[in-house]
């Protein structure tokens, strides 16, 4: 698909037909305004204190590195020829290396990484990068921490060189020489590749894609800067923790700037929370249409594939094979970036008015006076070096625990802070090296009981025995390494945090958790997010809680945006997001406990699971949904899941002997509903009445797309994790959990 198409219809008097960009016209082509462009150098200014832009001096010395990287790819590769007896004249067959992810975008901040992608022609091996190739780079004086992940999903050899870390990829190609001015848009590239090749080659493809399906680059780079910002300082820039990671947020960006291309920044972050506080999902992102290239790789289709109508807020990627770039969120994560959204909005809209400053969007949230429970999750290690593995592994897992969570009858949200936190200095072991995340537990009202007991116990087991599963698999359970998760209330917070962290609400937070400048005891996990790797640690031990604690409040359900009207006809049920209020602090009310019942593990017979419908197939003519609303808040085991969390609560934790099965869908679909937007803009997209359009935007009816908005634990088996039936290890190294059992009364 050309990067511009254009519409069918020409325009009275013989004019050329308008151009659009995307899979849709336009919502609004109006040109800025001088007071658009003043708000645009304004937030540039309010970007600078937080080291989003790096200087001209450090810009050229990427150029540099980048450049001698170049020229070392090159001379390897003529080595290479020369030792597999290839003739001179074909021995120069080049080679090169090419840039992918936040660098290739150009919104890299200061000490960035660069990720990088070797490109080699047939006669060389993946085993000769792995070998030959980081043996030249051991011997290489500027190039230190130099090491090889040979066996990861993409395999990968990560070093500094000159000071500046990169991650080094390795694509083979099928051609018998490499030129200069290769583009690696070209879908032919792809022929009888091995599958690592091609997901080493995605990040660029989809990268260039990327750019060459924007209106205005420069517009673009400011823009995706900004939203960027805010997602690290709001907390929800985590691709791990099942939030959205840079290139999710990249196309969210290109999205916004396909819809208005003849917008500046200050508009086009305004314009973004506008679209994506309206957006209806599972209805799918799409920078163009897909295409099928006759190569027979898997793509993302949930007419074909039963799992993709799993997924709750799909955005996929503009390159071929398509792939969805968020298959970790979930419901909880759904929900709090659904309200992020909607504040963005709203304060997107005071500071347009003159009524804020740019500053304003970039506050971070409350998080720890947000809720009135958390379990604190604690990741231990003996030793410097076998804590960075150990809190990687662990932090790649909390969305299994967030899931667990989830489908508890009396969770309605699970919220996970991507800030991790070393222990507390008051109970502070030398010996051991210790990392904490915290979760935000918001819990259902209680009705027409008056006490129901509630067991985590289970949650936290099945989670910690997937993380040692996979530890035990991958050979990295090593003695000292454990998890401990504990239920704390807000008040009892200040035990594992800083007493400024907890009381100074936005300033301390903010000073303490800024992820755009990281700090010198922090380290980056892959996804962009903060890891601390401080030393400071914590027994974590449990505390009591004999202090009756308020019960959160009914949610009550906050009016939508008049602005966008819902489709007349049935749609999708699943796409709605739960209530604002589950997300704000709740009220407190008379009478309502919930006492963490021991510290010390107890042996409590739990009851199992309710057996799973005898199947979840759902009726849909020519696109059409036509699922009814689900009103019930205590579904039987015929409904389809509720409209709040998208999945079948559990009513009590089952047993660790009957673990909860999975559903099968085998119904497939065969219309082109599933790739088309949800709410098509109007075609007269010169309008430059920003309500006007909108309005228009929404009023065309929906095609809905084909997508189950449920849990992960019914999905198809994720080859992510580890296979259900691996042994557990029973070493010495694991230790006993904490049971985790509340009482709430009513």
């Amino acid at each position: 698909m050309k990067e511009m198409s254009t519409t069918g219809d020409s325009t009275l008097g013989g004019q050329q037909p308008r151009k659009h960009y995307g899979i849709t016209s336009s919502i609004s082509m109006a040109f800025p305004r001088e007071i658009d462009h003043i708000y645009t150098q304004k937030l540039t200014e309010a970007m600078k204190p937080f080291g989003v832009f790096e200087g001209e001096d450090e810009l050229n010395h990427r150029l540099a590195v980048l450049g001698k990287l170049n020229s070392f790819v090159k001379e390897w590769i003529s080595e290479i020829s020369e030792t597999k007896n290839l003739p001179p004249a074909v021995a120069n067959v080049g080679g090169k290396i090419f840039t992918f992810g936040s660098y290739r975008l150009g919104v890299h901040t200061k000490g960035a990484d660069i990720d990088a992608l070797c490109v080699a022609p047939r006669h060389v091996e993946r085993t000769d990068f792995f070998s030959s190739f980081f043996e030249k780079l051991k011997r290489h004086d500027e190039i230190k921490d130099l090491r090889a992940v040979e066996d990861a999903f993409v395999p990968v050899i990560k070093f500094k060189f000159d000071g500046i870390e990169i991650d080094l990829l390795f694509a083979r190609l099928a051609l018998q020489s490499i030129p200069d001015n290769l583009d690696l848009r070209g879908d032919s590239l792809l022929r009888n590749l091995d599958i690592r090749c091609i997901r080493s080659l995605n990040g660029c493809r989809v990268t260039d894609e990327i750019l060459y399906l924007v209106p205005n680059k420069e517009n673009f780079r400011l823009t995706l800067r900004a939203i960027k910002l805010w997602a690290k300082r709001r907390g929800i820039y985590s691709n791990m923790l099942g939030f959205l990671g840079g290139v999710s947020w990249a196309m969210l960006v290109a999205r916004t700037c396909q819809l208005y291309p003849n917008a500046v920044a200050a508009t086009l972050v305004h314009k973004f929370f506008l679209v994506f506080s309206k957006w209806e999902w599972p209805n799918p992102v799409l920078l163009k249409q897909p295409e099928d290239s006759n190569l027979n790789l898997p793509v993302w289709d949930p007419r074909v594939n039963p799992s993709d109508r799993y997924h709750l807020m799909p955005i996929i990627t503009p390159a071929y094979p398509q792939q969805n770039s968020t298959y970790n969120v979930s419901t909880s994560t759904r929900t709090i970036m659904s309200e992020e959204f909607k504040n963005g909005l709203t304060v997107t809209d005071e500071i347009l008015l003159g009524k804020a400053d740019w500053s304003k969007l970039f506050e971070p949230p409350n998080f720890f006076q947000k809720y009135k429970h958390y379990i604190v999750l604690t990741a231990s290690a003996s030793t410097e070096e076998n804590h960075l593995e150990w809190i990687g592994l662990v932090e790649s897992k909390i969305r299994v625990l967030v899931g667990n969570l989830e489908r508890n009858e009396y969770i309605t949200l699970a919220h996970v802070n991507p800030q991790s936190f070393p222990g507390s200095k008051e109970n502070r072991n030398e010996n051991e090296f210790v990392a904490m995340w915290f979760i935000g537990i918001s819990f259902k009202k209680l009705d027409n009981s008056d006490c129901v007991n509630i067991d985590l116990t289970y949650d936290i087991q099945s989670f910690t025995d997937t993380v040692y599963r996979q530890a035990s698999n991958i050979n990295m359970l090593k003695d000292g390494m454990t998890i401990e998760a504990t239920h704390v209330k807000k008040k009892q917070l200040h035990h594992y945090l800083p007493p400024e962290l907890v009381q100074r609400k936005k300033k301390s937070l903010g000073d303490i958790s800024r992820s755009s400048n990281g700090g010198g005891s922090k380290r980056c996990s892959l996804d962009g997010s903060q890891l601390d790797s401080s030393r400071d640690t914590d027994i974590g031990t449990p505390f009591s809680s004999p202090t009756p604690v308020s019960q959160p409040c009914q949610p009550v359900s906050t009016p939508e945006d008049s602005s966008i009207s819902p489709p007349s006809h049935p749609v999708l049920v699943f796409m709605d997001s739960p209530p604002a209020s589950e997300l704000s602090p709740p009220k407190p009310e008379q009478g309502m406990s919930i006492p963490v019942i021991g510290s010390k593990p107890v042996a409590t017979p739990i009851a199992k699971p309710p057996t799973p419908p005898a199947g979840n197939t759902i009726p849909t003519v020519v696109g059409r949904s036509v699922i009814p609303r689900i009103t019930s808040s205590s579904p039987s085991p015929t409904d389809l899941p509720n409209s709040v969390n998208g999945a079948p609560k559990r009513p009590h934790s089952p047993s660790l002997e009957d673990p909860p099965k999975r559903h099968k869908d085998t119904e497939v679909f065969s219309d082109d509903s599933a790739f088309k937007e949800p709410n098509p803009p109007p075609s007269n997209g010169l309008d430059g009445d920003d309500g006007q359009t909108v309005e228009g935007f929404a009023a065309t009816k929906p095609m809905p797309i084909p997508t189950i908005d449920t849990s992960r634990s019914q999905r198809l088996s994720s080859k992510e994790l580890p296979d259900a039936s691996s042994p557990i290890p029973t070493s010495n190294l694991r230790v006993i959990k904490n049971s985790i059992r509340l009482t709430l009364n009513r």
